[in-house]
């Protein structure tokens, strides 16, 4: 007697970026691509009137008209620890979970932002361009910087990125403060706003989760604030920085320096660098190591498996 085929949920990844993910996916569930429906109309049409969870990268905008859309959506699983592209709200209001893979990469991210921090500070990436450059002689290496002994770090978000970054840079004999909007019981020092936390700083570290409402929230006078100086480094969102005033205070002096790993535009156009000085920019790859990588993946699959067996999520996002 013939058996019934077992009919798999359907799911949908959000991004090529995810395409990794498919062969790990394709034994438990029916796998969609939503890029190879430019045609939007087309995928509801189709496989969108089956899918029952996304998986998304979460700092990817997923409109709200698009899951609307969607009779049978339940679940949108975020690989990343970001889900700044997501509607919380909106999806909590229709009745659509939503899950990250919250703290797996902090430590991650706070190495490769004190790479950026130190980089750009000590002058290690100028340094290597001017020695396969030949501008290396025995008279001119490259002038003095100060060291980090003693200088005041400050942290916009004490998440675990940022409480992460803290405990480094402590290490470093750096003085450390932070704010944040909300308080919170911590050791170092929390300023009473983010523009005097960046009046005090000589290194300002953009740690915070982004949202609707902290859109530019390193604006041109946080970066004035901060000075000719100072350091910026952004390892949250490009977001949360406005670039265009970043790009008009590191060329004209208002500001020492710059390292960033996040940008407003992804990827960010080449042309909009070149002319800029004292940089040190790297393509969005700080919470992308071999390491925190199947984590997150691991965590995204134990978030589906428990979705589709009606089991509490492992790691829904807070309210």
């Amino acid at each position: 007697m013939p058996q019934t085929p077992v009919l798999k949920p359907h799911i949908v990844l959000s991004h090529e970026m995810l395409l990794p993910m498919e062969p790990l996916l394709e034994g438990a569930y029916e796998v969609h691509r939503l890029w190879d429906y430019p045609d939007r109309l087309t995928f509801l049409e189709g496989p969108g009137r089956q899918v029952q969870a996304i998986v998304h990268a979460g700092e990817m905008v997923l409109p709200r008209d698009l899951l609307s859309e969607m009779p049978r959506l339940g679940l949108i699983a975020c690989v990343s620890a970001g889900y700044d592209g997501v509607d919380v709200p909106w999806c909590r209001a229709h009745g659509l979970a939503v899950t990250h893979s919250v703290g797996l990469n902090a430590g991650d991210v706070a190495d490769h932002a004190l790479g950026l921090l130190l980089s750009a500070w000590r002058g290690i990436a100028e340094g290597d361009r001017r020695v396969r450059a030949g501008r290396w002689t025995s008279m001119d290496r490259m002038g003095a910087r100060h060291g980090l002994r003693g200088r005041k770090a400050g942290i916009v978000g004490l998440g675990h990125i940022g409480e992460a970054v803290a405990r480094r840079l402590s290490a470093f004999d750096v003085k450390v403060a932070w704010w944040g909007p909300r308080a919170k019981e911590t050791e170092w020092p929390r300023a009473d706003s983010l523009m005097a936390l960046a009046r005090d700083s000589d290194i300002l570290v953009v740690c915070a989760r982004p949202d609707a409402s902290n859109r530019h929230l390193v604006n041109a006078g946080v970066i004035d604030a901060l000075g000719p100086q100072g350091l910026l480094v952004n390892v949250s969102r490009g977001s949360l920085v406005d670039e265009d005033a970043l790009v008009a205070a590191l060329k004209d002096g208002r500001l020492g320096m710059a390292a960033l790993d996040v940008f407003e535009v992804e990827p960010t156009p080449p042309a909009r660098w070149v002319d800029v000085p004292h940089t040190v920019l790297t393509p969005h790859m700080a919470g992308a190591t071999l390491d925190s990588l199947p984590a997150m993946v691991n965590l995204t699959l134990e978030n589906l498996r428990r979705y589709f067996l009606g089991e509490p999520l492992a790691s829904p996002v807070a309210a």
